[in-house]
């Protein structure tokens, strides 16, 4: 589909293209039936204004950068989703890069957002990135910086899920509802987040008088991992009670598991996984897990954002803010 701009629906309708560009402000010294005649046929022939044009015109960046290692993340789209619909209500639009968890492509798409001229950047660092100076070189230049979910040293606004008290809570919760032997699948790299589960799992154990077993953490990258590992545990003398997974999808292959084997969950086995992805209400039975709240952590991330660009936070100190993560129970856990 082709566009059509101010110019072509002047034509159309022989209005002059200063009348039409006014008529699609609703500008008051245009009247009511000719607003009404433009932005209709504007509405029917699929008009979008030129976004560039405007903020040149006004003087105004309208443009933030949105980088996030992983699109196809659940977590990570909830986030662009709450960035996206906070950005669009204040009328900025959001340009999107993706890492894909590669530092060498978190260098290019740092520099060709800041080559975009966005008025200020959000971004996820990705798990392997250890030199955070690029990061710094955005702020040297002047363009705010927001950083979500993975915390660094980066001096700049930072927004994160509690993922300590998330997993201390559902550890907890699975010692309450009578497991005693509690093992834990985690992350291959031990990023900020999964240090922060693994800490809350041990310290919930311990504050329960309950023992971290040997071989009880154990490593996973993907679902197909946990399920190889899962099969070599469970249904064996030292076989746990409950597997606390600091990912859905983990979470998912131990059920697939427990089911090949013959381990009933959640009367055999309790299962708990973290993020609240949206497959977790669409599995049988369906997973107990934990709620970051992407959505709301993407809306403060603008927030925050537009603090320092129009805000009276331009000269504030950089603030770190935690989003609390809640535990939802389901069908995985007794």
């Amino acid at each position: 589909m082709s566009t059509i701009t101010i110019k072509d629906i002047a034509r159309e309708l022989g209005y002059s293209i200063s009348t039409v560009s006014r008529a699609l402000q609703n500008h008051p010294d245009i009247s009511d039936e000719t607003k009404r005649v433009v932005v209709t046929y504007a509405r029917e022939h699929h008009y979008r204004p030129n976004q560039l044009a405007s903020s040149l015109r006004t003087q105004k960046n309208t443009t933030i950068g949105v980088l996030l290692p992983d699109l196809t993340n659940w977590f990570f789209s909830t986030i662009l989703a709450g960035a996206e619909k906070a950005a669009n209500e204040a009328g900025y639009n959001i340009l999107i890069a993706r890492t894909n968890e590669e530092p060498e492509r978190e260098l290019q798409c740092l520099q060709m957002l800041c080559n975009s001229r966005v008025a200020g950047i959000i971004a996820c660092p990705t798990k392997l990135t250890t030199d955070f100076a690029a990061y710094d070189d955005v702020l040297d230049s002047g363009i705010p910086l927001v950083l979500v979910d993975r915390r660094s040293p980066v001096t700049c606004d930072q927004i994160i899920s509690d993922d300590y008290h998330g997993a201390f809570q559902a550890v907890e919760y699975l010692i309450q509802t009578g497991c005693k032997h509690i093992a834990m699948f985690s992350s291959v790299l031990v990023t900020p987040p999964v240090s922060e589960r693994e800490r809350g799992y041990r310290e919930a154990l311990e504050h329960y008088g309950l023992t971290v077993h040997d071989g009880a953490v154990v490593r996973c990258a993907s679902r197909e991992e946990a399920i190889h590992n899962a099969s070599a545990i469970l249904g064996t003398s030292n076989s746990p009670d409950a597997i606390f997974c600091t990912s859905d999808n983990m979470a998912d292959g131990v059920v697939y598991v427990a089911k090949m084997k013959r381990v009933r969950v959640p009367d055999q086995l309790s299962v708990c996984g973290f993020s609240n992805d949206k497959l977790t209400v669409h599995t049988d039975p369906m997973q107990t897990t934990v709620e970051q709240y992407g959505r709301r952590i993407g809306r403060l991330a603008v927030e925050a954002l537009l603090g320092r660009l129009e805000g009276d936070q331009q000269e504030a100190s950089p603030r770190l803010t935690v989003v609390p993560s809640d535990l939802i129970v389901r069908e995985t856990t007794r």
